[in-house]
């Protein structure tokens, strides 16, 4: 009869390559590579009908292994001052599960994600600088088309412009949690909150759809830059 802690491990130990724990240790490493998780920073996580995997914070994304993934049962109570999250599972090393995870759970209880992805790019960075006074950063471009209404709906077209809101930065990243529900519910069309002088929150039905998002967001963060930088209009006929 298997122990406890054998069950547990066994919700993350898996020779598929599409299991939850073991795309978050590729997709973080596949992140480090594009800048977007250095310094321990940024995450992700992955929901599958009852539970959700979450990276765990202040460690090397690159080097993360499925060992080291958190697992919690969903959908939960939101923790209280005197309660805490359930885990289904916590790795045996001494981890804390990300920081994100308030701002994931945001993205899973007003989008119903499937997934949420956190980044450091610079990209996204210098985007909230450059619109800061807006608090929205607006672009029209081709690429616009991977990127889904909301994060889950339509997709966007040539002729759309998307709009990204900035909500400001905090010391504590789940101090971000009641703002950036703020924005989402401000705004349901955005499929992701950029945070000023840190990064970018995306989400998206499933982690494929999430990540195609990302890049796709990423790509139009560093030609709406670029394109700031040299005096052009970022957004068509205006």
């Amino acid at each position: 009869m298997s122990t406890s802690v054998e069950q547990e491990d066994a919700l993350v130990t898996s020779t598929d390559p599409l299991h939850p724990a073991n795309l978050i240790s590729e997709l973080c490493a596949s992140f480090y590579r594009l800048g977007w998780v250095t310094g321990t920073g940024g995450g992700i996580c992955i929901r599958t009908d009852d539970k959700v995997y979450i990276a765990p914070s202040g460690v090397q994304k690159e080097r993360i292994q499925p060992s080291h993934i958190f697992v919690l049962p969903y959908p939960q109570a939101e923790p209280s001052p005197h309660t805490d999250r359930i885990f289904l599972r916590r790795p045996k090393l001494n981890l804390k599960e990300s920081a994100c995870t308030p701002l994931f759970w945001n993205a899973f209880t007003i989008r119903n994600a499937g997934s949420c992805i956190h980044t450091h790019s610079q990209n996204a960075v210098m985007a909230t600088l450059l619109w800061e006074k807006e608090k929205m950063f607006r672009i029209s471009h081709q690429m616009i088309k991977g990127v889904r209404i909301g994060g889950n709906g339509r997709t966007l077209s040539y002729l759309d412009t998307l709009e990204v809101p900035i909500i400001d930065n905090t010391p504590n990243e789940e101090d971000l949690k009641d703002s950036m529900k703020e924005a989402m519910e401000k705004y349901p069309s955005a499929a992701g909150i950029l945070v000023l002088r840190h990064g970018i929150y995306v989400w998206g039905d499933d982690w494929q759809k999430a990540k195609t998002q990302t890049e796709c967001l990423d790509y139009l963060l560093e030609i709406g830059v670029k394109m700031k930088l040299a005096g052009l209009p970022t957004v068509l006929n205006e």
